[in-house]
């Protein structure tokens, strides 16, 4: 049984999708939606995580609408630099 939520991504823009939520009282996955598996290399160090997918819950989602960007006057135009910060003149700051 697929339980639906409303859900915003920002990858690869802006937009609200629907996808399916885990069962929260699955002995399996603890609500979590799968299973991590650690694993190591050939030295013993950890080399990643695979991720087991839980049977209560699928991968699905789909695309409802897109979100509307911000027009092009009200988006940021500085450099993201601090005026009162350090380096910004070349004048002592006393």
């Amino acid at each position: 049984m697929i339980r639906l939520r409303i859900q915003r991504t920002a990858l690869p823009r802006n937009a609200v999708i629907l996808t399916d939520t885990p069962r929260p009282d699955c002995r399996d996955c603890d609500g979590v939606g799968g299973i991590p598996h650690d694993h190591g290399d050939h030295t013993g160090e950890y080399a990643g995580t695979e991720w087991e997918p839980c049977p209560c819950w699928t991968e699905w989602r789909m695309g409802l609408m897109p979100l509307p960007r911000l027009p092009r006057w009200l988006r940021r135009r500085d450099n993201g630099r601090d005026p009162w910060g350090p380096g910004y003149s070349n004048e002592p700051p006393f």
